[in-house]
């Protein structure tokens, strides 16, 4: 595990030639706001001015918006008839929890080719979001998952290679204060690659930065690959509590600055908890936000659809009140950020 301090940084002995660390942002500093063009200021001044809008009268607006999102969750036959795949004998075991499972329309599948049991048809419990129906290449895709366990850990990393994933995002601990496993264990390794199946991972370094991040830059490969690796960077976020938020928004914000120059086309982010729709819906709706304000597309400004979407391709996404608060919570202090020192944040007072 990573020190905590930090500026301690650990690094395996061996290296990659083919792989730098400058793909991906390991300081243990808060990365820099983004240099905004005109057009992206005004935006996310209007967004602001809407969202904060909101944010009067004790928060009641947005307790109203989460209780209509309450109202328009699934039923639970809709739910059983559009997750048959999921509810297979052979899969159950892959279920860290019953009732959380992928819908089959847009369930992650694993080539059939690499799944040992072909009457599992290549199921992983995992699910392919997006919120807009053109996404543009500024904008991310996510697959949203479970914690992993000890007889998933091959399908996981499986399911890394095939969608070729450039980051993970894990909002949990693998145990939690009552001694509960919230996660398994598959990605730290002390000295040398972890083997998975005939899938090798390699951790390159740790670092834990001043928000409590734990990043990882790891190499994903078969063992029979003579090809490069894939290099992957792991962001754990151990504090933020299950079915809970964080005390403040600056971790949630440091994986987005550290994620959102990702173009789509590097394949889909991967973000999970325990269950992967709490704490993992939350994250994505606000990356997802934030990114398609910066775009330009205003749509985004209506949280009740994009979770509502969200909730049509994972069920529970976003999973309680405080979750959703937080959501606005995180929208608005980046925006904030985004826009200070520039003369039009004075419109905002």
């Amino acid at each position: 595990m990573a020190a905590s301090n930090g500026a301690k940084i650990q690094k395996s002995s061996s290296s990659s030639s083919s792989i730098s660390l400058n793909s991906f942002d390991m300081s243990t500093r808060f990365p820099p706001k983004l240099a905004l063009k005109p057009d992206q200021i005004r935006y996310c001044v209007q967004a602001l001015k809407f969202l904060k809008a909101k944010q009067t009268d004790q928060y009641s607006v947005i307790e109203q918006e989460f209780s209509i999102l309450q109202d328009l969750r699934m039923m639970s036959s809709e739910v059983n008839s559009s997750c048959s795949v999921a509810r297979l004998h052979v899969n159950c075991r892959k279920n860290r929890y019953s009732d959380v499972v992928p819908f089959d329309a847009n369930r992650v599948v694993i080539d059939p080719c690499k799944d040992h049991r072909p009457s599992a048809m290549g199921y992983i419990n995992a699910s392919f979001i997006t919120a807009e129906a053109n996404p543009s290449e500024s904008v991310s895709r996510f697959i949203a998952t479970q914690g992993p366990l000890p007889e998933t850990f091959e399908d996981f990393w499986e399911m890394v290679l095939q969608n070729h994933c450039p980051a993970i995002v894990m909002l949990t601990k693998l145990v939690d204060h009552n001694r509960i496993q919230k996660c398994g264990d598959y990605f730290q390794a002390e000295n040398g690659p972890r083997l998975f199946g005939n899938i090798s991972t390699v951790t390159r370094s740790i670092i834990t930065t001043d928000s409590s991040l734990v990043l990882r830059h790891m190499e994903v490969n078969r063992e029979e690959s003579e090809g490069p690796a894939l290099p992957v960077l792991h962001i754990q976020y151990p504090e933020w509590p299950d079915h809970g938020v964080p005390y403040d928004t600056l971790a949630v914000r440091d994986i987005f600055r550290r994620l959102c120059h990702l173009p789509s086309s590097k394949g889909p982010i991967v973000v999970h908890c325990s269950a992967g729709i709490g704490r993992t819906g939350t994250y994505c709706a606000i990356h997802n936000t934030i990114q398609r304000i910066l775009v330009g597309d205003m749509t985004a400004l209506d949280l009740v659809k994009t979770v509502s979407t969200f909730r049509a391709q994972r069920m529970g996404m976003v999973q309680t009140l405080d979750q959703y608060v937080f959501c606005y919570e995180a929208i608005i202090d980046e925006l904030e950020d985004l826009i200070s020192g520039s003369n039009i944040q004075e419109s905002l007072k």
